[in-house]
């Protein structure tokens, strides 16, 4: 179920960059820096193994019933933590973009920002899906009903 991202192999791989921004730049330095990397991966890369991708900004919001560590309320990384999310074919195809002459300008810039540096992390993706139709989710209900 690759879903999520259109095209997406079931042997791809997924790069989760960690970015902490320094404390003089802010969330719209981040987006344009990004959205001009981005942009050239899409336009230089697409044929060359990008299969897509997301940028997140952490929103602050702690979910206290999903975590097992205490009951916090907030983060304190709230719009200073973004993750940039990669999906590609290959580590191989995702390697050779970084050594691309119009990749390594921009990603500076990015660095530039960055107060934890870089650690980009590769990951094989398990499973991914996208949530039922509504008709559906009533489907899949039924069904467990029925088998329990």
């Amino acid at each position: 179920m690759n879903n999520l991202i259109s095209d997406f192999p079931h042997d791809g791989v997924v790069t989760i960059n960690r970015v902490l921004l320094k404390p003089e730049y802010s969330v719209d330095d981040l987006q344009e820096r990004v959205a001009l990397l981005c942009e050239n991966v899409k336009t230089y890369h697409s044929d060359t193994g990008f299969v897509g991708g997301f940028v997140a900004l952490n929103s602050g919001n702690i979910s206290n019933e999903g975590s097992s560590i205490g009951q916090a309320v907030v983060s304190e990384l709230k719009d200073r933590e973004a993750l940039i999310i990669t999906f590609w074919r290959s580590f191989a195809e995702h390697e050779a973009s970084h050594r691309s002459n119009t990749f390594q300008p921009l990603f500076e810039q990015v660095l530039e920002l960055c107060e934890n540096g870089n650690e980009e992390i590769a990951y094989e993706m398990l499973w991914a899906g996208k949530a039922y139709t509504p008709e559906d989710a009533v489907r899949a209900r039924r069904a467990k009903l029925m088998a329990a």
